[in-house]
């Protein structure tokens, strides 16, 4: 089989089967973010990575994209519907609001990898860093 010839249709996935690509995607950008910026050892790249990458972080991300009116009218309604899923699982280590969120912060970029939108993808991308970056969102 050959992957570019089979297409998803994105638009009909429910919400956690793009939060689940979404959390690769996003995981692979901050991987290769901290790679480029000179980080090298592992312990250090994993404890880099959690402050992108953590529920808690990528809750406040989503929180700031939305009081910013940074995501646009079919982000919104993705966000809303990642946001409103029920994954049947019981977050460890975050509180289930905090989880709700971060899952639709990896629905939109599930959505918008999935619809191959790559300009719109690196400016999610980017402006998630840059809140992380200027200490715009708490991660602690």
């Amino acid at each position: 089989m050959n992957l570019s010839e089979k297409r998803i249709d994105y638009q009909q996935l429910n919400s956690l089967a793009l939060a689940y690509m979404g959390d690769a995607v996003y995981d692979v950008f901050i991987r290769r973010y901290l790679l480029d910026s000179g980080k090298t050892k592992p312990h250090r790249l994993h404890r880099e990575a959690t402050r992108y990458v953590s529920a808690k972080a990528q809750s406040a991300i989503l929180k700031k994209m939305v009081d910013e009116s940074f995501l646009n009218e079919e982000e919104l309604a993705v966000m809303k519907r990642g946001r409103n899923a029920k994954s049947g699982t019981i977050p460890k280590n975050t509180d289930v609001q905090t989880y709700r969120h971060s899952t639709a912060f990896e629905a939109v970029i599930g959505w918008v990898y999935l619809a191959n939108n790559m300009d719109r993808l690196n400016a999610i991308m980017e402006e998630a860093v840059k809140k992380i970056e200027t200490r715009g969102v708490d991660t602690a």
